[in-house]
Protein backbone atom coordinates (compact mmCIF):
# COMPACT_ATOMS: atom_id res chain seq x y z
CA UNK A 1 0.00 0.00 0.00
CA UNK A 2 1.26 3.51 -0.79
CA UNK A 3 0.73 6.70 1.13
CA UNK A 4 -1.05 9.62 -0.48
CA UNK A 5 1.25 12.49 -1.47
CA UNK A 6 -0.40 15.88 -2.09
CA UNK A 7 0.18 17.18 -5.62
CA UNK A 8 -0.82 20.77 -4.84
CA UNK A 9 0.69 23.19 -2.33
CA UNK A 10 -0.84 23.18 1.17
CA UNK A 11 -3.66 25.64 1.61
CA UNK A 12 -1.51 27.44 4.17
CA UNK A 13 0.76 28.78 1.39
CA UNK A 14 -1.91 29.66 -1.18
CA UNK A 15 -2.98 33.25 -1.80
CA UNK A 16 -6.21 34.25 -0.07
CA UNK A 17 -8.48 37.24 -0.32
CA UNK A 18 -9.03 39.41 2.75
CA UNK A 19 -11.95 38.13 4.86
CA UNK A 20 -14.03 40.19 7.28
CA UNK A 21 -16.41 39.05 10.02
CA UNK A 22 -19.52 41.20 9.85
CA UNK A 23 -23.20 40.38 10.26
CA UNK A 24 -23.81 40.03 6.54
CA UNK A 25 -20.96 37.53 6.16
CA UNK A 26 -22.02 35.69 9.30
CA UNK A 27 -25.57 35.19 8.13
CA UNK A 28 -24.35 34.09 4.71
CA UNK A 29 -22.09 31.35 6.01
CA UNK A 30 -24.53 30.37 8.77
CA UNK A 31 -27.33 29.38 6.43
CA UNK A 32 -25.60 28.34 3.18
CA UNK A 33 -22.19 27.85 1.49
CA UNK A 34 -20.58 31.23 1.04
CA UNK A 35 -19.88 30.72 -2.68
CA UNK A 36 -20.30 28.36 -5.60
CA UNK A 37 -16.63 27.39 -5.19
CA UNK A 38 -17.23 26.29 -1.61
CA UNK A 39 -20.33 24.38 -2.66
CA UNK A 40 -18.50 22.56 -5.43
CA UNK A 41 -15.55 21.71 -3.19
CA UNK A 42 -17.88 20.34 -0.54
CA UNK A 43 -19.88 18.32 -3.07
CA UNK A 44 -16.71 16.98 -4.67
CA UNK A 45 -15.35 15.50 -1.46
CA UNK A 46 -18.65 14.58 0.14
CA UNK A 47 -19.61 12.59 -2.95
CA UNK A 48 -16.38 10.60 -2.56
CA UNK A 49 -16.89 10.13 1.18
CA UNK A 50 -20.58 9.28 1.05
CA UNK A 51 -20.46 6.90 -1.90
CA UNK A 52 -16.85 5.74 -2.11
CA UNK A 53 -15.63 5.91 1.46
CA UNK A 54 -13.05 3.12 1.29
CA UNK A 55 -11.64 4.31 -2.03
CA UNK A 56 -11.43 7.82 -0.61
CA UNK A 57 -9.51 6.62 2.44
CA UNK A 58 -7.16 4.52 0.33
CA UNK A 59 -6.34 7.52 -1.87
CA UNK A 60 -6.01 10.11 0.85
CA UNK A 61 -4.92 8.24 3.99
CA UNK A 62 -2.14 5.71 4.35
CA UNK A 63 -2.30 3.12 7.12
CA UNK A 64 0.25 5.30 8.89
CA UNK A 65 2.62 7.99 7.60
CA UNK A 66 6.38 8.06 7.91
CA UNK A 67 6.55 11.35 9.77
CA UNK A 68 7.35 11.86 13.43
CA UNK A 69 4.91 13.28 15.93
CA UNK A 70 7.56 15.88 16.73
CA UNK A 71 7.61 17.10 13.13
CA UNK A 72 3.81 17.14 13.00
CA UNK A 73 3.52 19.02 16.28
CA UNK A 74 5.91 21.70 15.03
CA UNK A 75 3.39 22.51 12.29
CA UNK A 76 0.68 23.26 14.83
CA UNK A 77 2.13 25.65 17.39
CA UNK A 78 0.07 28.81 16.81
CA UNK A 79 -2.26 29.62 19.72
CA UNK A 80 -3.95 32.84 18.61
CA UNK A 81 -7.51 32.87 17.26
CA UNK A 82 -7.87 35.38 14.45
CA UNK A 83 -10.31 38.24 15.01
CA UNK A 84 -11.52 37.90 11.41
CA UNK A 85 -11.95 34.71 9.36
CA UNK A 86 -8.71 33.16 8.12
CA UNK A 87 -10.08 30.90 5.40
CA UNK A 88 -13.09 30.27 3.24
CA UNK A 89 -15.01 27.03 3.60
CA UNK A 90 -13.56 25.68 0.34
CA UNK A 91 -10.04 26.25 1.66
CA UNK A 92 -10.83 24.64 5.01
CA UNK A 93 -12.25 21.55 3.32
CA UNK A 94 -9.24 21.29 1.00
CA UNK A 95 -6.99 21.77 4.02
CA UNK A 96 -8.63 18.82 5.78
CA UNK A 97 -8.28 16.56 2.76
CA UNK A 98 -4.79 17.52 1.63
CA UNK A 99 -2.95 18.59 4.79
CA UNK A 100 -4.64 16.68 7.61
CA UNK A 101 -6.00 13.42 6.17
CA UNK A 102 -2.63 12.10 4.89
CA UNK A 103 -1.34 12.19 8.46
CA UNK A 104 -4.38 10.60 10.07
CA UNK A 105 -4.62 6.81 10.41
CA UNK A 106 -6.57 4.71 7.94
CA UNK A 107 -8.37 2.47 10.42
CA UNK A 108 -10.46 1.18 7.50
CA UNK A 109 -7.50 -0.54 5.87
CA UNK A 110 -7.64 -4.37 5.99
CA UNK A 111 -3.96 -4.14 7.02
CA UNK A 112 -4.85 -2.14 10.15
CA UNK A 113 -5.40 -4.95 12.66
CA UNK A 114 -3.99 -3.45 15.84
CA UNK A 115 -6.85 -1.78 17.66
CA UNK A 116 -10.59 -2.06 18.34
CA UNK A 117 -11.36 0.55 15.70
CA UNK A 118 -12.15 -0.56 12.19
CA UNK A 119 -13.80 0.26 8.90
CA UNK A 120 -17.23 1.87 8.93
CA UNK A 121 -19.95 0.56 6.64
CA UNK A 122 -20.36 3.37 4.09
CA UNK A 123 -23.95 4.10 5.17
CA UNK A 124 -22.78 4.99 8.69
CA UNK A 125 -21.44 8.28 7.33
CA UNK A 126 -24.86 9.05 5.83
CA UNK A 127 -26.59 8.29 9.14
CA UNK A 128 -24.07 10.31 11.15
CA UNK A 129 -24.56 13.25 8.79
CA UNK A 130 -28.34 13.16 9.23
CA UNK A 131 -28.03 12.91 13.02
CA UNK A 132 -25.63 15.87 13.03
CA UNK A 133 -28.02 17.88 10.84
CA UNK A 134 -31.00 17.14 13.12
CA UNK A 135 -28.85 18.03 16.16
CA UNK A 136 -31.26 16.47 18.66
CA UNK A 137 -30.28 16.57 22.33
CA UNK A 138 -31.64 13.38 23.86
CA UNK A 139 -31.36 14.66 27.41
CA UNK A 140 -34.89 16.10 27.15
CA UNK A 141 -38.09 15.49 25.22
CA UNK A 142 -38.30 19.20 24.37
CA UNK A 143 -35.06 18.85 22.38
CA UNK A 144 -35.63 15.40 20.90
CA UNK A 145 -39.30 14.32 21.05
CA UNK A 146 -39.67 11.23 18.82
CA UNK A 147 -35.94 10.49 19.05
CA UNK A 148 -36.31 9.83 22.79
CA UNK A 149 -39.20 7.48 22.05
CA UNK A 150 -37.09 5.60 19.49
CA UNK A 151 -34.21 5.42 21.96
CA UNK A 152 -36.42 3.64 24.48
CA UNK A 153 -37.32 1.12 21.79
CA UNK A 154 -33.67 0.54 20.79
CA UNK A 155 -32.72 0.04 24.44
CA UNK A 156 -35.44 -2.62 24.68
CA UNK A 157 -34.13 -4.39 21.57
CA UNK A 158 -30.57 -4.69 22.88
CA UNK A 159 -31.81 -5.49 26.41
CA UNK A 160 -33.80 -8.37 24.90
CA UNK A 161 -30.71 -9.55 23.01
CA UNK A 162 -28.83 -9.71 26.31
CA UNK A 163 -31.36 -10.74 28.96
CA UNK A 164 -34.00 -12.57 26.89
CA UNK A 165 -36.93 -11.60 29.09
CA UNK A 166 -40.53 -12.38 28.07
CA UNK A 167 -42.60 -10.50 25.51
CA UNK A 168 -44.84 -9.31 28.37
CA UNK A 169 -41.80 -7.84 30.15
CA UNK A 170 -40.83 -5.75 27.14
CA UNK A 171 -44.38 -4.63 26.44
CA UNK A 172 -44.49 -3.37 30.01
CA UNK A 173 -41.19 -1.50 29.93
CA UNK A 174 -40.38 -0.53 26.34
CA UNK A 175 -42.12 2.88 26.59
CA UNK A 176 -42.72 2.99 30.33
CA UNK A 177 -41.64 6.50 31.44
CA UNK A 178 -41.01 5.34 35.00
CA UNK A 179 -38.58 2.51 34.24
CA UNK A 180 -35.28 2.31 32.36
CA UNK A 181 -33.78 -0.74 30.68
CA UNK A 182 -30.49 1.08 30.20
CA UNK A 183 -29.01 4.24 28.78
CA UNK A 184 -26.82 5.46 25.97
CA UNK A 185 -23.62 7.19 26.94
CA UNK A 186 -20.45 8.26 25.15
CA UNK A 187 -18.26 5.17 25.58
CA UNK A 188 -17.55 1.98 27.49
CA UNK A 189 -15.59 3.77 30.19
CA UNK A 190 -18.57 5.93 31.12
CA UNK A 191 -20.84 2.90 30.84
CA UNK A 192 -18.70 1.01 33.36
CA UNK A 193 -18.66 4.05 35.64
CA UNK A 194 -22.46 4.22 35.41
CA UNK A 195 -22.85 0.52 36.25
CA UNK A 196 -20.68 0.78 39.38
CA UNK A 197 -22.28 4.11 40.34
CA UNK A 198 -25.70 2.44 40.29
CA UNK A 199 -24.36 -0.59 42.19
CA UNK A 200 -22.75 1.66 44.83
CA UNK A 201 -25.92 3.68 45.40
CA UNK A 202 -28.11 0.57 45.49
CA UNK A 203 -25.82 -1.01 48.10
CA UNK A 204 -25.28 2.02 50.34
CA UNK A 205 -28.88 3.17 50.28
CA UNK A 206 -30.85 5.20 52.83
CA UNK A 207 -31.44 3.70 56.28
CA UNK A 208 -32.52 5.08 59.64
CA UNK A 209 -31.38 8.72 59.65
CA UNK A 210 -28.94 8.24 56.77
CA UNK A 211 -30.21 9.64 53.44
CA UNK A 212 -28.00 7.53 51.15
CA UNK A 213 -24.48 7.79 49.74
CA UNK A 214 -25.47 10.00 46.82
CA UNK A 215 -26.77 12.60 49.28
CA UNK A 216 -24.35 12.30 52.21
CA UNK A 217 -21.13 11.00 50.65
CA UNK A 218 -18.78 8.06 51.13
CA UNK A 219 -17.66 8.71 54.70
CA UNK A 220 -21.18 8.98 56.09
CA UNK A 221 -22.26 5.95 54.05
CA UNK A 222 -19.48 3.75 55.42
CA UNK A 223 -20.32 4.80 58.94
CA UNK A 224 -24.05 4.25 58.52
CA UNK A 225 -23.56 0.80 56.99
CA UNK A 226 -20.77 -0.24 59.34
CA UNK A 227 -18.10 -0.82 56.73
CA UNK A 228 -14.57 0.45 56.19
CA UNK A 229 -13.80 -0.66 52.66
CA UNK A 230 -15.61 -1.35 49.39
CA UNK A 231 -13.89 -3.49 46.75
CA UNK A 232 -14.48 -4.57 43.16
CA UNK A 233 -13.18 -7.95 41.98
CA UNK A 234 -12.18 -8.42 38.35
CA UNK A 235 -9.74 -10.50 36.32
CA UNK A 236 -6.28 -8.96 36.06
CA UNK A 237 -7.12 -8.49 32.37
CA UNK A 238 -9.92 -6.09 33.36
CA UNK A 239 -10.15 -2.76 31.56
CA UNK A 240 -8.51 0.19 33.29
CA UNK A 241 -11.82 2.08 33.16
CA UNK A 242 -12.82 0.10 36.26
CA UNK A 243 -10.02 1.78 38.18
CA UNK A 244 -11.21 5.13 36.85
CA UNK A 245 -14.71 4.28 38.04
CA UNK A 246 -13.58 3.49 41.56
CA UNK A 247 -11.49 6.66 41.65
CA UNK A 248 -14.42 8.80 40.53
CA UNK A 249 -16.84 7.11 42.94
CA UNK A 250 -14.63 7.63 45.98
CA UNK A 251 -14.02 3.90 46.45
CA UNK A 252 -10.33 4.22 45.57
CA UNK A 253 -8.67 2.54 42.60
CA UNK A 254 -6.52 0.41 44.91
CA UNK A 255 -9.72 -1.36 45.85
CA UNK A 256 -10.08 -2.84 42.37
CA UNK A 257 -8.67 -6.25 43.22
CA UNK A 258 -7.19 -8.19 40.26
CA UNK A 259 -7.96 -11.91 40.24
CA UNK A 260 -5.54 -14.31 38.58
CA UNK A 261 -6.47 -15.93 35.29
CA UNK A 262 -6.25 -19.54 34.20
CA UNK A 263 -4.39 -20.96 31.20
CA UNK A 264 -7.21 -19.72 28.91
CA UNK A 265 -6.92 -16.16 30.28
CA UNK A 266 -10.28 -16.41 32.06
CA UNK A 267 -10.85 -15.46 35.66
CA UNK A 268 -9.66 -18.31 37.89
CA UNK A 269 -12.64 -19.46 39.96
CA UNK A 270 -10.51 -20.93 42.75
CA UNK A 271 -8.63 -17.64 43.14
CA UNK A 272 -11.91 -15.73 43.12
CA UNK A 273 -13.42 -17.83 45.90
CA UNK A 274 -10.21 -17.58 47.86
CA UNK A 275 -10.31 -13.77 47.63
CA UNK A 276 -13.95 -13.66 48.65
CA UNK A 277 -13.25 -15.84 51.69
CA UNK A 278 -10.23 -13.74 52.70
CA UNK A 279 -12.18 -10.51 52.41
CA UNK A 280 -14.99 -11.90 54.55
CA UNK A 281 -12.65 -13.46 57.12
CA UNK A 282 -10.13 -10.63 57.47
CA UNK A 283 -12.74 -8.08 58.49
CA UNK A 284 -16.48 -8.06 58.77
CA UNK A 285 -16.22 -4.45 57.61
CA UNK A 286 -15.10 -5.32 54.08
CA UNK A 287 -17.86 -5.26 51.49
CA UNK A 288 -17.67 -6.45 47.89
CA UNK A 289 -19.43 -3.88 45.73
CA UNK A 290 -19.33 -5.89 42.49
CA UNK A 291 -17.72 -8.75 40.65
CA UNK A 292 -16.98 -7.90 37.02
CA UNK A 293 -16.93 -10.56 34.35
CA UNK A 294 -15.25 -9.79 31.04
CA UNK A 295 -16.85 -10.74 27.73
CA UNK A 296 -13.96 -10.01 25.40
CA UNK A 297 -10.83 -8.88 27.26
CA UNK A 298 -9.16 -5.90 25.63
CA UNK A 299 -5.76 -7.55 25.31
CA UNK A 300 -6.66 -11.20 24.68
CA UNK A 301 -10.33 -11.30 23.67
CA UNK A 302 -10.99 -13.95 26.32
CA UNK A 303 -14.40 -14.42 27.96
CA UNK A 304 -14.74 -15.16 31.67
CA UNK A 305 -17.00 -18.06 32.80
CA UNK A 306 -20.02 -15.81 33.13
CA UNK A 307 -22.48 -18.46 34.32
CA UNK A 308 -20.20 -19.53 37.17
CA UNK A 309 -19.59 -15.91 38.13
CA UNK A 310 -23.32 -15.29 38.19
CA UNK A 311 -23.81 -18.23 40.55
CA UNK A 312 -21.13 -16.93 42.93
CA UNK A 313 -22.64 -13.44 42.90
CA UNK A 314 -26.11 -14.85 43.61
CA UNK A 315 -24.71 -16.94 46.46
CA UNK A 316 -23.10 -13.91 48.12
CA UNK A 317 -25.67 -11.30 47.00
CA UNK A 318 -23.07 -9.30 45.07
CA UNK A 319 -23.80 -7.08 42.07
CA UNK A 320 -22.68 -8.90 38.90
CA UNK A 321 -21.51 -6.60 36.13
CA UNK A 322 -20.36 -7.84 32.72
CA UNK A 323 -18.01 -5.68 30.70
CA UNK A 324 -19.05 -6.76 27.19
CA UNK A 325 -17.88 -3.54 25.56
CA UNK A 326 -16.06 -5.64 22.98
CA UNK A 327 -17.79 -9.01 22.85
CA UNK A 328 -21.44 -8.07 23.39
CA UNK A 329 -22.47 -8.09 19.71
CA UNK A 330 -21.37 -11.75 19.51
CA UNK A 331 -24.86 -12.44 20.88
CA UNK A 332 -26.18 -11.80 17.38
CA UNK A 333 -24.38 -14.86 16.04
CA UNK A 334 -26.34 -18.08 16.57
CA UNK A 335 -23.08 -19.91 15.91
CA UNK A 336 -21.02 -18.22 18.62
CA UNK A 337 -23.45 -16.63 21.11
CA UNK A 338 -22.80 -19.61 23.42
CA UNK A 339 -19.38 -18.07 24.13
CA UNK A 340 -21.23 -15.47 26.22
CA UNK A 341 -23.48 -17.95 28.03
CA UNK A 342 -24.44 -16.61 31.45
CA UNK A 343 -24.48 -12.94 30.45
CA UNK A 344 -28.28 -13.01 30.78
CA UNK A 345 -27.82 -13.49 34.54
CA UNK A 346 -25.86 -10.25 34.96
CA UNK A 347 -27.24 -7.30 36.89
CA UNK A 348 -25.66 -4.86 34.42
CA UNK A 349 -23.89 -5.07 31.07
CA UNK A 350 -21.69 -2.63 29.15
CA UNK A 351 -21.59 -2.63 25.33
CA UNK A 352 -19.73 -0.23 23.02
CA UNK A 353 -21.55 0.76 19.84
CA UNK A 354 -18.38 2.04 18.18
CA UNK A 355 -16.70 -1.32 18.48
CA UNK A 356 -18.44 -4.37 17.04
CA UNK A 357 -21.66 -2.57 16.20
CA UNK A 358 -19.39 -0.73 13.72
CA UNK A 359 -20.82 2.68 14.61
CA UNK A 360 -18.96 6.01 14.44
CA UNK A 361 -17.36 7.43 17.56
CA UNK A 362 -18.75 7.86 20.22
CA UNK A 363 -21.41 5.48 21.45
CA UNK A 364 -21.53 3.45 24.65
CA UNK A 365 -24.43 1.69 26.34
CA UNK A 366 -25.15 0.18 29.74
CA UNK A 367 -28.08 -2.15 30.45
CA UNK A 368 -29.71 -3.26 33.70
CA UNK A 369 -31.66 -6.46 34.27
CA UNK A 370 -33.86 -4.69 36.84
CA UNK A 371 -35.71 -1.79 35.13
CA UNK A 372 -35.77 0.15 38.40
CA UNK A 373 -32.05 0.09 39.18
CA UNK A 374 -31.27 3.32 37.32
CA UNK A 375 -33.53 5.13 39.81
CA UNK A 376 -30.48 5.09 42.09
CA UNK A 377 -28.82 7.86 40.06
CA UNK A 378 -31.84 10.04 39.19
CA UNK A 379 -31.25 13.80 39.08
CA UNK A 380 -33.51 16.79 38.38
CA UNK A 381 -33.17 20.47 37.58
CA UNK A 382 -35.75 23.24 37.38
CA UNK A 383 -35.03 24.12 33.76
CA UNK A 384 -34.56 20.55 32.47
CA UNK A 385 -35.41 17.03 33.66
CA UNK A 386 -37.90 18.39 36.17
CA UNK A 387 -39.40 16.07 38.81
CA UNK A 388 -42.27 14.18 37.23
CA UNK A 389 -40.86 14.56 33.71
CA UNK A 390 -40.12 11.59 31.48
CA UNK A 391 -36.86 12.98 30.08
CA UNK A 392 -34.10 10.41 29.50
CA UNK A 393 -31.51 12.75 31.02
CA UNK A 394 -32.92 12.14 34.51
CA UNK A 395 -31.01 8.87 34.80
CA UNK A 396 -27.73 9.37 33.00
CA UNK A 397 -24.17 10.46 33.69
CA UNK A 398 -24.22 12.41 30.41
CA UNK A 399 -25.72 15.83 30.07
CA UNK A 400 -26.19 16.93 26.48
CA UNK A 401 -25.89 13.96 24.13
CA UNK A 402 -26.43 13.32 20.44
CA UNK A 403 -28.86 10.74 19.09
CA UNK A 404 -26.52 7.76 18.67
CA UNK A 405 -29.54 5.57 19.24
CA UNK A 406 -30.98 6.78 15.94
CA UNK A 407 -27.88 5.50 14.14
CA UNK A 408 -28.05 2.13 15.89
CA UNK A 409 -31.78 1.81 15.23
CA UNK A 410 -31.26 2.49 11.52
CA UNK A 411 -28.29 0.13 11.35
CA UNK A 412 -30.19 -2.75 12.94
CA UNK A 413 -32.83 -2.32 10.25
CA UNK A 414 -30.22 -2.23 7.48
CA UNK A 415 -28.08 -5.13 8.77
CA UNK A 416 -30.31 -7.37 10.85
CA UNK A 417 -28.79 -9.81 13.32
CA UNK A 418 -27.66 -12.05 10.44
CA UNK A 419 -25.69 -9.21 8.84
CA UNK A 420 -23.87 -8.58 12.09
CA UNK A 421 -23.43 -12.31 12.60
CA UNK A 422 -21.54 -12.55 9.30
CA UNK A 423 -19.12 -9.84 10.46
CA UNK A 424 -18.63 -11.42 13.89
CA UNK A 425 -18.16 -14.91 12.49
CA UNK A 426 -15.66 -13.71 9.90
CA UNK A 427 -13.49 -12.16 12.62
CA UNK A 428 -13.58 -15.23 14.86
CA UNK A 429 -12.88 -17.69 12.07
CA UNK A 430 -10.09 -15.69 10.42
CA UNK A 431 -8.48 -15.27 13.87
CA UNK A 432 -8.49 -19.05 14.31
CA UNK A 433 -6.98 -19.56 10.87
CA UNK A 434 -4.36 -16.93 11.65
CA UNK A 435 -3.43 -18.76 14.86
CA UNK A 436 -2.78 -21.92 12.84
CA UNK A 437 -0.63 -19.95 10.38
CA UNK A 438 1.43 -18.42 13.20
CA UNK A 439 2.07 -21.85 14.69
CA UNK A 440 3.25 -23.13 11.31
CA UNK A 441 6.03 -20.53 11.08
CA UNK A 442 9.22 -21.30 13.07
CA UNK A 443 9.97 -17.60 13.62
CA UNK A 444 6.78 -16.97 15.60
CA UNK A 445 5.15 -18.13 18.81
CA UNK A 446 1.41 -17.99 19.49
CA UNK A 447 0.92 -16.55 22.98
CA UNK A 448 -2.85 -16.36 23.50
CA UNK A 449 -5.17 -18.45 21.37
CA UNK A 450 -8.26 -16.59 20.08
CA UNK A 451 -11.60 -17.17 21.75
CA UNK A 452 -13.30 -14.32 19.94
CA UNK A 453 -11.37 -12.36 17.31
CA UNK A 454 -8.30 -11.15 19.21
CA UNK A 455 -5.03 -13.02 19.57
CA UNK A 456 -1.45 -12.32 20.60
CA UNK A 457 1.83 -13.69 19.31
CA UNK A 458 5.47 -12.73 19.12
CA UNK A 459 8.67 -13.18 17.19
CA UNK A 460 10.73 -15.88 18.90
CA UNK A 461 13.67 -16.78 16.61
CA UNK A 462 14.64 -20.49 16.86
CA UNK A 463 18.26 -19.67 17.73
CA UNK A 464 17.14 -17.58 20.72
CA UNK A 465 14.61 -20.24 21.71
CA UNK A 466 17.40 -22.82 21.78
CA UNK A 467 19.59 -20.56 23.89
CA UNK A 468 16.77 -20.08 26.38
CA UNK A 469 16.23 -23.82 26.75
CA UNK A 470 19.93 -24.35 27.56
CA UNK A 471 20.48 -21.20 29.63
CA UNK A 472 21.26 -21.20 33.33
CA UNK A 473 18.68 -19.47 35.54
CA UNK A 474 20.74 -16.30 35.89
CA UNK A 475 20.97 -15.97 32.09
CA UNK A 476 17.28 -16.28 31.35
CA UNK A 477 16.36 -12.74 32.41
CA UNK A 478 18.76 -11.26 29.86
CA UNK A 479 17.35 -13.52 27.13
CA UNK A 480 13.76 -12.56 27.98
CA UNK A 481 14.78 -8.90 27.80
CA UNK A 482 16.37 -9.50 24.41
CA UNK A 483 13.21 -11.17 23.04
CA UNK A 484 11.06 -8.31 24.32
CA UNK A 485 13.40 -5.73 22.76
CA UNK A 486 13.20 -7.53 19.39
CA UNK A 487 9.41 -7.46 19.41
CA UNK A 488 9.28 -3.80 20.41
CA UNK A 489 11.68 -2.91 17.59
CA UNK A 490 9.88 -4.94 14.92
CA UNK A 491 6.49 -3.49 15.88
CA UNK A 492 7.90 0.04 15.80
CA UNK A 493 9.55 -0.40 12.40
CA UNK A 494 6.46 -2.00 10.89
CA UNK A 495 4.30 0.86 12.14
CA UNK A 496 6.70 3.46 10.74
CA UNK A 497 6.86 1.70 7.37
CA UNK A 498 3.17 2.58 6.97
CA UNK A 499 2.02 -0.55 5.12
CA UNK A 500 0.28 -2.29 8.01
CA UNK A 501 -0.29 -2.00 11.73
CA UNK A 502 -0.37 -4.53 14.56
CA UNK A 503 -0.44 -3.18 18.11
CA UNK A 504 1.77 -4.22 21.00
CA UNK A 505 1.17 -4.97 24.65
CA UNK A 506 2.91 -6.63 27.59
CA UNK A 507 1.36 -9.68 29.25
CA UNK A 508 2.01 -12.11 32.08
CA UNK A 509 1.23 -15.53 30.61
CA UNK A 510 1.21 -19.08 31.94
CA UNK A 511 3.89 -20.22 29.52
CA UNK A 512 6.41 -17.87 31.15
CA UNK A 513 5.45 -17.40 34.80
CA UNK A 514 6.77 -14.26 36.44
CA UNK A 515 7.99 -12.78 33.17
CA UNK A 516 6.78 -9.73 31.29
CA UNK A 517 6.15 -10.85 27.73
CA UNK A 518 5.99 -8.26 24.95
CA UNK A 519 3.60 -9.44 22.25
CA UNK A 520 1.94 -8.38 19.02
CA UNK A 521 -1.80 -7.92 19.50
CA UNK A 522 -4.02 -8.57 16.51
CA UNK A 523 -7.70 -7.48 16.38
CA UNK A 524 -9.63 -8.85 13.40
CA UNK A 525 -12.91 -7.04 12.76
CA UNK A 526 -12.59 -5.75 9.21
CA UNK A 527 -14.48 -7.99 6.75
CA UNK A 528 -11.84 -7.15 4.13
CA UNK A 529 -9.07 -8.61 6.30
CA UNK A 530 -8.32 -12.07 4.94
CA UNK A 531 -5.80 -14.74 5.83
CA UNK A 532 -3.76 -13.64 2.79
CA UNK A 533 -3.58 -10.11 4.20
CA UNK A 534 -2.47 -11.46 7.58
CA UNK A 535 0.17 -13.62 5.92
CA UNK A 536 1.54 -10.49 4.23
CA UNK A 537 1.78 -8.88 7.66
CA UNK A 538 3.74 -11.87 8.96
CA UNK A 539 5.96 -11.78 5.87
CA UNK A 540 6.73 -8.12 6.53
CA UNK A 541 7.58 -8.86 10.17
CA UNK A 542 9.90 -11.67 9.10
CA UNK A 543 11.63 -9.37 6.59
CA UNK A 544 12.07 -6.66 9.22
CA UNK A 545 13.58 -9.18 11.63
CA UNK A 546 16.00 -10.55 9.04
CA UNK A 547 17.09 -7.00 8.22
CA UNK A 548 17.71 -6.29 11.91
CA UNK A 549 19.59 -9.57 12.38
CA UNK A 550 21.83 -8.89 9.38
CA UNK A 551 22.69 -5.44 10.69
CA UNK A 552 23.82 -6.79 14.06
Amino acid sequence: MTNYVPTTPPVSVRKRTHLVADREALMRIFIRPESDAARMTLLKYMDQILFGLHDFLTRHVGVTQEISLKELSERFVGSTIGRHPEKKLADVITDLIEDIAPHAVNVASPYFVGHMTSALPFFMVHLKTIVAALNQNVIKLETSKVVSVIEKQVLAKIHRLIFQESEAFYQEHVQNPQTSLGCFIEDGTLANITALWVARNALLTAKDHFAGIETEGVSAAYQAHGIERLVVLVSRLGHYSLKKACGVLGIGNRNVIPIEVDAQNRMDMHCLRQNIDELHDSSKKNRILAIVGIAGATETGSVDPLGRLAAICAEHRIHFHVDAAWGGPTLMSEKYRHLLAGIEQADSVTIDGHKQFYMPMTCGMVYFKNPSLLDAIEYHAGYVNRPGSVDLGRKSLSGSREASSLILDSTLKIMGTQGYALLIEHGIEIARQFAVEIESRPLFELITRPELNILTYRLFPPEIRSRLQLAATEETVAIYDQINAINRKVQQLQREAGKSFVSRTTLRVHQYPGQDTVVFRCVIMNPMTTLDVLCEILDEQEAIWHRIANEE
